[in-house]
């Protein structure tokens, strides 16, 4: 057997056990990894969207600490806190981890879409958000889930948007955690891209 002969055998043998040994990503790591890259755009998006629409003076995005008046704003208008987010555990189930994912989705895309009726600048995002509902569902899917667990919260906002100093409030409030939401969504999506699914019939 010539040299040439050889070394093409070998290839063939190391390539036949690469592809053996390359790890198979499940559905859910899939579904999970597609959601977690939207989410990074929607964090990269938000600096811009808060430049072009928060024009009121003192209204940062990266302030060290909301001041008490904001806080107090957050009341008054009406603006709920996001679901708590937490990697799948054993007192903490992929239900539970993906429900609330959707239900801190849905809160904020309504609350963008409130505010999009007094400002511009918003529609994209909330596509954005949208579509990674769509992604979440998938993830339901995939690992399939009931759907049941975090409610959705009733939203007030538009009944106390009295002039535009409180859009202008509203929207960088929503933005602010909108932003903090998405952050504690990539490190649950990262530990859901490695959950290990139990087989069928033994959860």
């Amino acid at each position: 057997m010539n040299p040439a002969t050889v070394a093409a055998l070998l290839h063939c043998f190391l390539l036949a056990d690469l592809i053996q040994s390359a790890p198979v990503s499940s559905p859910l790591t899939e579904a999970a990894e597609r959601a977690k890259t939207l989410v990074e755009k929607i964090l990269r998006d938000i600096p811009t969207v808060h430049a072009t629409t928060v024009t009121t003076q003192g209204l940062t995005l990266d302030s060290a600490a909301q001041t008490t008046n904001l806080q107090m704003m957050v009341t008054s208008l009406g603006i709920p806190a996001a679901p708590v987010l937490k990697p799948p555990s054993e007192r903490f189930t992929l239900d539970d981890c993906v429900s609330r994912m959707a239900a801190g989705s849905r809160l904020y895309q309504g609350l963008l879409g409130v505010l999009s009726d007094r400002l511009s600048g918003l529609s994209d995002l909330w596509a954005d958000l949208r579509d990674l509902l769509t992604r979440i569902n998938k993830m339901k899917e995939a690992a399939q889930l009931s759907g049941g667990g975090a409610a959705d919260q009733s939203l007030d906002l538009a009944s106390r948007l009295h002039g535009n100093y409180e859009v202008q409030v509203a929207t960088h409030l929503t933005l602010t955690q909108l932003r903090s939401f998405c952050h504690d969504l990539i490190r649950s999506l990262r530990a859901v891209s490695t959950y290990k699914l139990r087989p069928s019939g033994t959860r």
